[in-house]
């Protein structure tokens, strides 16, 4: 039986780290970070913790918030207009998966945070910034399209829990009963 980390190294391997299209990319002299859209690391996501999506709104998987960046590079998170209040509350009770990659994707960290733990240091913060980025008195024209907010990468990496390490292609360590004490 195939466990959650294997299928979403199998994943990885065929979709992710993409030998031909990184030559290809390269040989075309086009950038090859960022090639690999975000719900491409949403699928690995749920590949990985075994949760489906949940549709345009909200968390991205049912109970997970899945998170991309290139190493070193803050997530960033967006809150839009008329969901955005439900989702910063949602953001402190679902669990989040920080994928951090190389620039050819053949490195990769798989880390997760419980939103509980996300609470007070973000998005409690964020949400008097985000009524007033949507301040229905100020005229439209003058505000922002998007509430925009990252957790830096420094946080992460030392709050963070490693579920998956994969360098130069393979996977070098693995932690299921982290992964487990999350679903």
């Amino acid at each position: 039986m195939t466990n959650k980390i294997d299928s979403a190294y199998k994943f990885y391997c065929k979709h992710i780290y993409d030998e031909e299209k990184i030559l290809l990319l390269q040989e075309n002299n086009l950038k090859v970070a960022g090639f690999v859209p975000s719900v491409m690391w949403e699928l690995f996501g749920a590949i990985l913790t075994g949760r489906s999506g949940v549709g345009n709104v909200g968390a991205d998987l049912n109970g997970w918030e899945v998170k991309s960046a290139k190493e070193n590079s803050s997530f960033e998170y967006q809150y839009h207009l008329n969901t955005g209040a439900k989702k910063l509350h949602e953001d402190c009770l679902v669990n989040h998966l920080f994928l951090t990659y190389s620039e050819m994707y053949k490195n990769v960290i798989a880390r997760a945070i419980k939103g509980e733990n996300l609470a007070n240091q973000f998005f409690m913060k964020w949400e008097p910034q985000y009524f007033s980025n949507y301040d229905s008195s100020i005229p439209s024209n003058a505000r922002r399209q998007r509430f925009r907010k990252n957790i830096p990468f420094n946080y992460v990496e030392t709050n963070g829990h490693i579920i998956l390490i994969i360098k130069d292609s393979i996977m070098i360590e693995r932690y299921d009963d982290t992964l487990d004490s999350f679903l």
